[in-house]
């Protein structure tokens, strides 16, 4: 049954993207070129927010089109005038200079896509990790699989907060008790953790409404509680191999959440308290 209500109570969506390839041509160097219905500028994406009643957004630099270069990205966050905070995509010797900078410019943190580039790639992420939890940034990490029991040692020890994207990506065929799945649970003791519930479309192995992925959205909800749970939409939808709508993933949201003091802490009060949002609303 649809719930009208979700689109007028307070919103923050905590997982975008904009990627505005006429405004800001991409990189050379990237391996995917999003296009066509992938894409959206600030601008257009300003007006989907209303459409749906959603105050503010974390804006996630995507590693597709623009790689390191996150001037999109902090462009959107400008033209927001306190709307938009941001995630970038940084190379693993940033310094701490480079990232008080970006933290002044509205940026919280930093994706590290395990998901992407595995674990090789960021093998000598530990030093940055630490320049975040000294900065009080974010890291956020976008893993599947099992990948989360390899990197579950790190990210306690980090002291940074942490920012689990896309309910970890859990492999289904495994359940609830595969490793990485575990490992994720387990990292909610830290109390350092947040874990996004979102990208059902990435682990699910059924179409719209993802019915198998409830079970793991129960249990992030039990492990983690409102206070460390956000809703996102991913919009736009980079190589989704099914069609996705806003609206929709704010009603499988709203189905699977119905008690509405733990919908509105997840939708608004602990995105506003982790991301420094204002009350505007």
């Amino acid at each position: 049954m649809t719930d009208f209500s979700i689109y007028t109570q307070p919103k923050v969506d905590s997982h975008c993207h904009v990627l505005d390839p006429q405004g800001f041509a991409y990189a050379s160097e990237v391996a995917y070129r999003p296009a066509g219905q992938e894409t959206g500028s600030a601008d257009y994406f300003a007006q989907v927010l209303a459409a749906y009643g959603v105050q503010h957004a974390l804006l996630v630099g995507p590693n597709s089109g623009y790689g390191f270069d996150n001037r999109c990205l902090l462009s959107a966050i400008a033209q927001g005038q306190g709307r938009f905070k941001g995630i970038a995509v940084l190379p693993l010797d940033a310094s701490t200079e480079q990232l008080a900078e970006l933290q002044a410019q509205g940026i919280v943190g930093v994706a590290f896509n395990y998901a992407l580039h595995g674990l090789a790639y960021y093998a000598q992420a530990e030093p940055l990790f630490a320049r975040l939890a000294a900065l009080g940034m974010f890291v956020q990490v976008q893993v599947e699989h099992s990948q989360m029991a390899a990197l579950e040692g790190s990210l306690k020890a980090c002291g940074a907060p942490i920012l689990i994207d896309h309910c970890g990506r859990p492999s289904v065929a495994e359940g609830l008790h595969g490793p990485g799945f575990v490992a994720l649970l387990r990292l909610a003791e830290t109390g350092r953790a947040t874990v996004k519930l979102s990208g059902f479309a990435k682990f699910s192995c059924q179409p719209y409404p993802f019915a198998d992925a409830l079970p793991y959205v129960q249990a992030l909800l039990q492990a983690y509680g409102p206070t460390h749970c956000l809703w996102a939409s991913d919009w736009p939808f980079l190589k989704a191999d099914s069609r996705l709508d806003y609206g929709t993933l704010l009603q499988l949201f709203a189905q699977a959440v119905p008690n509405a003091a733990m919908r509105h802490s997840i939708l608004w009060d602990t995105p506003r308290r982790l991301f420094g949002f204002g009350d505007t609303r």
